[in-house]
């Protein structure tokens, strides 16, 4: 069975401001506490960021790899983020979406990976979405831009994809 996340998106009412320790004192942290008492198979993520608001103006999607990884078929993926995008624009329909694409890094080998890359690019056309086609592009593969694990980018790869994703950023802010 897949395990199953419970995503607390919120304030600093969500993110624990002023606790000494957010991530075993805020309230996700005290409901994980009681998930694991429940032996319940569920992942707590806590997105509380401090002033924040339900004001939205741009929504920068970055999901999916992780999918393929677990056997979910691109077809199931794309149904899972144009329902993430559908909440999304209903909640904030003055919105403007990023859509961050992922392809298979090359050693991994799969039969699926043409599809799967497509998923983005349909996801972002459905959507009249900015579009950044391969979120890890100049970063996969690159030793020296990557944590030892080979798939997790370090802070120097980091800032290639902050390059790579700015343009498709900035022009949604105009």
């Amino acid at each position: 069975m897949l395990m199953q996340n419970i995503l607390f998106f919120g304030d600093s009412l969500t993110a624990g401001y002023g606790l000494r320790n957010a991530a075993t004192e805020s309230f996700p942290a005290l409901i994980r506490q009681k998930i694991d008492a429940e032996k319940l198979d569920y992942k707590i993520i806590n997105a509380g960021l401090s002033g924040d608001t339900s004001a939205v103006s741009i929504f920068v999607l970055e999901l999916g790899i992780n999918d393929i990884i677990r056997g979910i078929t691109p077809s199931t993926t794309l149904k899972n983020l144009q329902a993430i995008t559908d909440k999304v624009k209903a909640k904030y329909p003055q919105a403007k979406i990023a859509v961050m694409g992922m392809e298979i890094p090359a050693f991994i080998h799969s039969p699926v990976a043409a599809s799967f890359s497509e998923v983005y690019r349909t996801l972002a056309s459905a959507n009249q979405s900015g579009l950044v086609p391969f979120f890890l592009n100049g970063v996969a593969g690159k030793p020296q831009l990557n944590m030892p694990d080979r798939l997790h980018p370090n802070a120097e790869g980091y800032k290639v994809i902050a390059d790579n994703v700015w343009p498709a950023i900035k022009q949604l802010l105009v």
